[in-house]
């Protein structure tokens, strides 16, 4: 597997508590045990979305290397800047990642509420489409994860990242959905939120690390 697709596809799946905690609030207005063709149908459309914005992102990239080369080193690095923020607010050891979440406050103010009208509704669509607005939640968890879909600098390998990363969250939003509240209090943890940020951390010095030496070979 390609290391840049594993690297999203483990911050979605370290970061399961922190999807629980942000994405749980759709996923509980399907009920307490709700059907598998609405929770799956929600969280496709969750992950369709973390894909089109990883197209974006992809593209955005690309047409920013094409013009300036350098370009890249410089996402790397940002990628490897993220990885190590993403590990310490695992870890709830610096929180910095909040502020990026509220920045996107205002286009989710406006998406919000047709997310809320259309989870009244009970159709296979009507839980997909709310599912696509929810992939639209501001989060640093996200953003982290479209920085590697940045360093792609490819339409389609922006959206693979992206696909990746919302595969790595399924374990978190189906344990929310059918699984026992051990379960969920397992993978909300703090024991397990730290640890996965330790390897967050690690991964992203390593990261920066290649990032030097291409920058500064030896």
């Amino acid at each position: 597997m390609n290391l840049d697709i594993f690297a999203a596809f483990l911050m979605g799946l370290a970061g399961a508590g922190h999807c629980l905690m942000m994405c749980g609030g759709l996923a509980g207005a399907l009920g307490p045990k709700p059907k598998p063709v609405d929770l799956i149908s929600y969280n496709l459309g969750r992950i369709s979305s973390y894909a089109v914005i990883g197209a974006i992102v992809g593209l955005s990239s690309q047409l920013l290397v094409s013009s300036f080369a350098p370009a890249l080193l410089a996402l790397r690095f940002i990628a490897a800047f993220f990885l190590i923020a993403l590990g310490f607010y695992f870890g709830g050891w610096w929180l910095g990642l909040n502020k990026l979440e509220r920045l996107g406050k205002p286009l989710w103010q406006k998406v919000a509420p047709h997310a809320a009208r259309l989870r009244q509704r009970t159709s296979t669509f009507d839980r997909f489409i709310a599912g696509m607005l929810w992939g639209w939640l501001p989060c640093g968890l996200v953003y982290s994860a479209l920085s590697w879909a940045a360093i792609s600098a490819s339409v389609v390998s922006g959206a693979v990242y992206m696909l990746a990363f919302g595969l790595g969250t399924l374990p978190a939003m189906l344990a929310f959905g059918w699984f026992s509240g051990a379960v969920q209090s397992i993978l909300k943890a703090q024991g397990f939120r730290q640890a996965m940020g330790v390897i967050m951390i690690f991964y992203g010095v390593w990261v920066a690390v290649i990032a030097l030496r291409q920058l500064l070979p030896l």
